[in-house]
């Protein structure tokens, strides 16, 4: 296996995320788990959690292929994602998009990328995202923009006003 250094895509049990990213950390690797913020109902209350924005992903940054034998003997790791035979690597701009997306809105949802209707493509004309394409899909009569994560095969969607696309 060819390995480059870098940002690679850890399948964990379900609903295990957080413990296995704290496992990780535990064993000195560098590991991004993107939570973001919702509200659970319960029968008696409402409770704000955090919730992982891709579910049973976690981020982890492997130096070595050794990292990569070590990882996978961490409590919670299933595999780690692979298109064919080969690993996918995320790159740290990519990282750095998904950490802005989440900084910059409170209500992020994950589409697959393959259930996505291919709509116009449109630009971002003001704003965090000013000059950025995107995709526009109409969920629940809002615009909404598309932003792809390529190696991931995944899509951010957030809603943004028509009057800012161009």
């Amino acid at each position: 296996m060819n390995f480059i250094q870098g940002w690679y895509v850890i399948y964990t049990k379900s609903r295990c995320e957080k413990k296995t990213a704290q496992k990780l950390i535990q064993q000195n690797f560098q590991v991004y788990l993107p939570l973001q913020k919702t509200v659970s109902q319960w029968s008696d209350r409402k409770k704000e959690i955090e919730k992982p924005l891709f579910s049973s992903y976690v981020f982890i940054y492997l130096e070595t292929m050794n990292d990569y034998f070590k990882a996978l003997t961490v409590e919670g790791v299933v595999l780690f994602i692979k298109f064919g035979d080969k690993l996918i690597r995320v790159l740290d701009e990519e990282i750095n998009r998904i950490t802005f997306f989440l900084n910059q809105f409170s209500e992020v949802e994950i589409k697959n990328s393959s259930e996505l209707k291919v709509g116009d493509l449109k630009r971002i004309n003001t704003g965090p995202f000013e000059n950025y394409e995107c995709e526009i899909i109409k969920i629940n009569s809002k615009q909404k923009i598309c932003v792809q994560i390529n190696s991931l095969q995944q899509s951010l969607l957030a809603e943004i006003q028509s009057y800012h696309l161009i």
